[in-house]
């Protein structure tokens, strides 16, 4: 199993001397998220490029229902080539209530299931590179008709920039989109509308998932995890848990401080403390 850390909140200097230290006690990967009005996560991410060597960068997540697919297949390719290969594009639909509302963001469940697939649909033609065509339902591109300058080098990274799609169990539509592209963010939602995940939830999704791929192929399972520092052998038997059941990386978040940037130490103190290998 492999590790990586989400970081709460941080501009792109934070960011970046925080992958710094990631990279050097071990951890696998550094995320940022995308919020709809904050600091930038591309530019945030090619920081940490910058002064890293081995570390994957990636998002956790894209709501990808708000963007341009067109703009986010530029950058994650840029990046890819200026890292060496290392992106990773964890997409989802998003949470309304990070502020679409106040921006004027579509919020309707439906749509937005719409406007992921299509976003995913362009974004991994565009990779491919020119001449593109795509006619959706919201969204036609048709690069033949002329575009200014030169488009960005193919990711490093082939067949694609491994994307990472969020698939709840039982959702037939939610887990089709995730199981075509090459990780799943499992979540199992309630009778109530909540969502959770625990190991044992594992077995289950892991069968619904090998039904629709019908392959071997190499394929993630990222789970969201965190662990006690005060019990070091507890949240190795967590990472041990969820390896057995079947997840392929621990992604390590404190989002309990997201509003509180004055607790930094603490988000570095984690970091330096090393992912929880088993």
């Amino acid at each position: 199993m492999k590790y990586g850390f989400v970081m709460p909140f941080g501009d792109a200097r934070t960011v970046a001397n925080a992958a710094r230290e990631a990279e050097r006690v071990g951890w696998d990967a550094i995320f940022v998220w995308e919020p709809v009005w904050g600091n930038d996560a591309w530019v945030c991410l090619t920081a940490a490029a910058m002064v890293t060597e081995r570390i994957r960068l990636g998002t956790m997540l894209t709501p990808l229902s708000r963007m341009r697919p067109w703009k986010l297949a530029s950058e994650a390719a840029t990046l890819d080539n200026l890292s060496g290969g290392r992106v990773i594009l964890a997409v989802g639909m998003g949470a309304p209530d990070s502020g679409f509302t106040a921006f004027g963001e579509e919020t309707d469940r439906r749509l937005r299931a719409e406007l992921l697939d299509e976003g995913l649909a362009i974004l991994t033609g565009l990779w491919k590179g020119v001449p593109f065509r795509f006619t959706g339902k919201h969204y036609t591109v048709d690069t033949d008709l002329g575009i200014a300058g030169a488009p960005p080098a193919p990711p490093v990274q082939q067949p694609r920039i491994p994307i990472w799609v969020v698939g709840a169990h039982g959702r037939p539509a939610s887990m089709r989109r995730a199981a075509a592209y090459d990780g799943l963010l499992p979540t199992v939602i309630g009778s109530d509308g909540g969502h959770s995940l625990e190991p044992a939830n594992l077995p289950a999704i892991l069968d619904e998932l090998r039904a629709l791929r019908g392959d071997a192929a190499p394929y993630d399972i990222v789970v969201e995890a965190q662990g006690d520092l005060a019990d070091r052998a507890a949240m190795g038997a967590l990472a041990r848990a969820w390896e057995q059941a079947g997840a392929t990386w621990w992604t390590e978040s404190m989002w309990e401080l997201a509003s509180d940037p004055g607790q930094l130490p603490a988000v570095l103190a984690r970091i330096g403390a090393g992912p929880p290998r088993v």
